[in-house]
């Protein structure tokens, strides 16, 4: 007979919020599970093509799907909230789902998926819409024998150019159209050599940022390879962390190579097209000549951070391999000849200025690793008062606002030149996140966050970080516009860049995994008998030099039914785009508010859909579509996030989940909000092993987030993007403790460790292999912690994940559905809107 086991009590956990009042009568096991449906939707599509034709529910975002491009984008580029879009205003706000489209434009897809065609259209560019600009797309009519095409936005009809024509046939499709990719595919790259691609200067400063012996540029700049500028911080903190000499060794490793810890070697990372500069700062900037003719670097430095000028231009930027020597020299010593500094200041700004002022007129990538709060030079700031004290006041929202506007001014300026700026951060404490992070969120650029770095902790997590920072496709002078066909347009842009007017964004880069996200509104009524049209064009220079434009097309059903809406509703846009709004408003709304109107949004959701598909209901009935079964689950995650949660949390972790979230892809967003839980030791034998016959490798299912399901006996893995933690449960088996961590007792298993032991036994394989199908969805790392029941601290970050639980300040998940069932019943019974009236408004929820 098999052992009954019991259930652990809930670990340790920061405090949750217990439901208020007379409960809703919601069966436990009737409760919509996430798990099940992400479950339902990969064994409904890991084994057939997804054909993007409009009509068509993709796949969930969680699901490795394959798709087939038929014109329309692959969802990996492009997903919307719902893929019928409601004819009408009126509609729409019947339906209450926030129309919107989420775009991730450079995507990675899937290796069996067909790559983005590069089409070349001559010196004259790709064909645009003489009206409305849009580009040539495969929804486009040709019209007088070929001589024209009708515009799928505007309607206009555009001459066609000589070099460009051809005949049509009998069905009005061109001749060459089998030839022509940007006329059968959603998603194409178009060559842009033309000079009207050039990215254009920003405009003069009436008070220059920085000295230039050159005249402002007033002609485009000429494509051309991109540079990196690495900026060290050599401040005392940043030599006692040991961020410096962990820097500088990745930094080698990435451009020539190394060896693991196994002494297996590795290629180099680089981008071989690209060049890189090196500036090191602390109260003084610090410029090094990396020409290859030098037997080593030679400095400059500047001591004056108030006139700041570039001292030298030959030997700034180099080719790593024509000056291999000269920079090996450099960042082998670099440790070594600050490890006797006395200086704590680091002048951040003063180095931003530096590296703009070095990029200014080219582009390029500032990649800076810092350990201290800049409280030097321009920028710099005052040490934090209590933050604890503005926390449920209206000063709250400081927290997310930059406490001097040089560091929105410096953002914005770097962006119009086309250059990005990427942060490491290793502090003791506090940095200003809401201050200097501001940098990176406008210029497109990245943030990794190492409170307290130690080098034999972190050390593995920040080289797969570097590593994913100079591999992903990036690119650079980057500006992003999305065109609606007639009747629709953007009412508003939530993410990370700089937006200098209405319509376009710019960012200095963007890379594989950033997205941004946009509201649709109705600006008419749409004809059911027609598509409605989306496309987002993105114009770039790739990293060795070449101008091309993005385009991804998107064509919609209009319906005018409220069912059909709901039917073609897609959960994981929506729910990305919802916390995208709710990131965006921590500058200007207090948390409480935010939490209260996220929920409120839920409510109404799933109102639209009881009052439009489900009248005839009873009341006391809670009704949920099946596209937005989970809703719910995702939504109270959503309030569970670092930057939302209730309970105390630094600013610094607040602002920097903030701004992550808001650069997230869809499928990242989804994993961070409800993380993949796994049982390890209940495995089977030939799980996560490759099959015999087809060698492919089926890998375990989820199990819900939940301490109810977990057992003292199980080690579990928990992942939610930023962190992969192992639980191991006080009752585990020897078995299982030596199979997986080569330890027989959990007092000898080692809390600290970084990586998983590689073992030659079968759960060590499994598990391995489970962990690189994730690295390799993903391109990086997640730091692996480890923790024991009831016995490391780590226990409680672990827990607080586990999103179903009553923790973070806010309800469990069965005490959140009663709570949106009780909203949904009152708006019901009473006839009200959810979030229409002052008196819901103080209702007990």
């Amino acid at each position: 007979m098999t052992p009954r086991y019991q259930h652990i009590p809930q670990p340790p956990h920061s405090a949750g919020e217990p439901y208020k009042g007379l409960r809703a009568r919601i069966d436990p096991n009737q409760i919509p599970s996430p798990v099940d449906a992400i479950e339902a939707d990969k064994e409904a599509w890991e084994s057939q093509l997804y054909m993007t034709l409009p009509g068509n529910i993709p796949p969930m975002s969680t699901t490795d799907f394959i798709a087939f491009d038929q014109g329309n984008s692959n969802p990996k580029f492009m997903r919307v909230s719902t893929w019928n879009i409601p004819n009408s205003a009126h509609l729409a706000r019947e339906c209450e789902i926030p129309l919107a489209v989420v775009v991730q434009p450079l995507a990675d897809l899937d290796p069996r998926e067909e790559f983005v065609p590069l089409v070349d259209c001559g010196e004259s560019g790709p064909p645009r819409c003489a009206q409305c600009r849009g580009y040539i797309n495969p929804w486009c009519v040709w019209t007088a024998g070929g001589s024209r095409w009708r515009c799928n936005l505007c309607g206009h009809e555009t001459e066609v150019s000589q070099d460009y024509f051809c005949n049509i046939d009998a069905n009005f499709m061109r001749m060459d159209h089998a030839d022509r990719p940007e006329l059968n595919k959603g998603t194409v790259d178009f060559v842009a050599s033309s000079e009207d691609y050039w990215a254009q200067p920003p405009l003069p400063k009436l008070t220059p940022t920085y000295f230039s012996t050159d005249l402002p540029s007033t002609a485009a700049r000429k494509p051309r390879p991109m540079n990196y500028l690495f900026a060290f911080d050599v401040s005392f903190e940043a030599v006692e962390s040991g961020l410096l000499k962990s820097a500088c060794d990745t930094l080698l490793d990435i451009l020539y190579g190394g060896e693991v810890t196994d002494g297996t070697p590795f290629n180099p990372y680089f981008p071989q097209s690209c060049g890189i500069g090196i500036l090191t700062f602390d109260r003084t900037l610090h410029f090094y000549n990396l020409s290859s003719g030098l037997p080593q670097a030679s400095l400059v430095v500047l001591a004056d951070l108030d006139e700041i000028f570039v001292p030298i231009r030959d030997g700034m930027f180099v080719d790593p391999w024509q000056s291999r020597t000269v920079i090996e020299g450099l960042l082998s010593s670099l440790p070594d000849r600050n490890s006797m500094t006395s200086l704590r200041e680091a002048g951040l700004g003063a180095a931003l200025i530096a590296g703009l002022a070095s990029l200014a007129g080219m582009g390029g990538h500032i990649v800076v690793f810092q350990s201290t709060m800049p409280t030097i030079g321009p920028g710099a700031l005052d040490p934090l008062t209590d933050e604890s004290r503005v926390y449920g006041t209206e000063k709250e929202t400081t927290l997310f606002l930059p406490r001097d506007r040089f560091w929105r001014e410096i953002a914005e300026e770097c962006a119009e030149e086309g250059i990005a700026v990427s942060l490491f951060l290793g502090m003791s404490k506090t940095i200003d996140i809401g201050s200097i992070g501001t940098v990176s969120s406008i210029t497109g650029g990245a943030m990794y966050f190492h409170p307290r770095f130690k080098p034999s902790r972190d050390q593995i997590v920040l080289a797969s970080q570097l590593r994913r920072l100079v591999t992903r496709t990036t690119v650079y002078n980057c500006v992003m516009r999305i065109r609606c066909s007639y009747g629709l347009r953007i009412s508003k842009y939530y993410g990370n860049f700089h937006q200098r007017s209405l319509t376009d964004l710019e960012a200095g880069v963007w890379d594989a995994d950033k997205a941004f996200s946009a509201s649709i509104e109705h600006a008419r009524t749409l004809d059911e008998r027609q598509y409605a049209y989306l496309q987002c064009a993105l114009l770039y220079t790739t990293t060795d030099g070449e101008r091309r434009v993005r385009t991804c097309n998107l064509a919609l059903q209009v319906v005018s039914l409220a069912g059909s809406v709901f039917r073609y509703a897609d959960m994981d846009a929506t729910v990305c785009h919802l916390a995208r709004q709710a990131m965006t408003d921590l500058s200007s709304h207090r948390m409480a508010q935010i939490r209260e109107e996220l929920t409120e949004c839920c409510s109404t959701i799933l109102l639209g859909y009881r009052r439009n598909c489900a009248a005839a209901t009873a009341a006391s009935q809670l009704i949920i579509p099946e596209a937005f079964r989970c809703l719910p689950v995702y939504i109270l995650a959503v309030t569970k996030t670092k930057p939302l949660k209730g309970r105390t949390v630094s600013a610094d972790v607040r602002n920097y989940y903030a701004r992550k979230i808001l650069s997230m892809g869809v499928r990242s967003t989804m994993q961070h909000l409800y993380p993949r839980l796994l049982a390890l030791h209940d495995l089977e034998d030939t799980i996560a092993l490759p099959n015999e016959t087809t060698g492919q490798i089926a890998f375990p299912s989820l199990m819900g987030n939940s301490h109810v399901y977990m057992e003292a006996r199980g080690v579990y893995l928990i992942d939610n993007e930023e962190y992969m933690i192992f639980w191991v449960g006080s009752d585990v088996s020897r078995q299982v403790l030596y199979e997986l961590f080569g330890v027989q007792d959990l007092l000898a298993l080692n809390s600290n460790m970084t990586y998983l032991p590689v073992l030659d036994t079968r759960l060590s394989r499994q598990v391995h292999n489970i962990l690189a199908y994730r690295y390799s969805q993903r391109g990086y790392t997640p730091q692996m912690l480890f923790a024991r029941q009831n016995m490391d601290g780590m226990e409680i970050e672990f827990s607080d994940m586990l999103v179903e639980d009553q923790n973070n300040g806010a309800m469990s998940y069965l005490d959140y559905l009663c709570l949106v069932h009780k909203q949904i019943n009152t708006a019901v019974t009473q006839g009200v809107s959810i979030s229409g009236g002052p008196s819901l408004r103080g209702s007990p929820w």
